[in-house]
């Protein structure tokens, strides 16, 4: 009967350890390293041509990108046919380079071409 009292007592100092102290949290120091305008959010200045679609404010890529679709939308510009394919009016056919229409996965390189 000594055995197993001795075997309960040794069993419940085991599971019984201190709890380590918690590491600081990764997610906070990339919250506030994500803070910077580095990247995606580094404001872009627009050329003459992509400010007359989003503006004359320097704006992050994404915000170019989220406002050229609001004009498209607006303007009724997306191919019915193609949703894929993006008609010019006269202020984008300037951006699109004289092209007619181009598919929206060309839209990052239009962009680009068009910031600095």
């Amino acid at each position: 009967m000594a055995k197993t009292a001795k075997t309960a007592a040794t069993k419940t100092t085991t599971t019984t350890k201190a709890a380590k102290p918690a590491a600081p949290k990764k997610a906070a120091a990339k919250k506030a390293a994500g803070s910077s305008s580095t990247g995606l959010k580094a404001p872009l200045t627009p050329s003459p041509a992509l400010a007359e679609v989003v503006g004359k404010q320097p704006l992050p890529r994404t915000e170019i990108i989220k406002k050229i679709w609001d004009y498209i939308k607006a303007k009724g510009l997306q191919d019915t046919q193609n949703k894929r394919m993006i008609n010019a009016d006269d202020k984008l056919k300037e951006l699109f380079e004289g092209k007619k229409q181009i598919s929206m996965f060309d839209l990052a390189k239009v962009v680009s071409k068009h910031v600095k």
